[in-house]
């Protein structure tokens, strides 16, 4: 066999496996949402727990609406501070080229 028969060969395997991966792992993940939908008996109905994550993600959404502005706002003012930083080091790296040109002098 030659080498590209070989490879090809590989590569065939290669999808193969990846695809029987693919395959096991959306089973895994279907059995697990199927457990999240709740359990259910002849007695008791069954408990949407995707109902309830949905209830609390929508109650946390709700509640950090207000949180986008002033996000915006401390975004601006982070700004100021950071171009105020850059000066400041700015003028020490000055200070300090200042201060070694002088030690030298001595």
């Amino acid at each position: 066999m030659s080498a590209l028969v070989v490879l090809a060969l590989l590569s065939a395997i290669g999808v193969a496996a990846l695809f029987v991966a693919l395959a096991l792992f959306l089973r895994v993940i279907s059995r697990t949402l199927e457990e999240v939908g709740g359990p259910a008996s002849r007695f008791v109905a069954p408990a949407n727990y995707l109902g309830k994550i949905r209830f609390g993600v929508r109650a946390i959404e709700r509640e950090t609406d207000a949180l986008a502005p002033q996000v915006t706002r401390l975004n601006g003012g982070l700004a100021a501070v950071r171009d105020g930083l850059r000066a400041i080091d700015g003028n020490l790296a000055g200070l300090i080229a200042a201060v070694s040109r002088q030690g030298g002098r001595s």
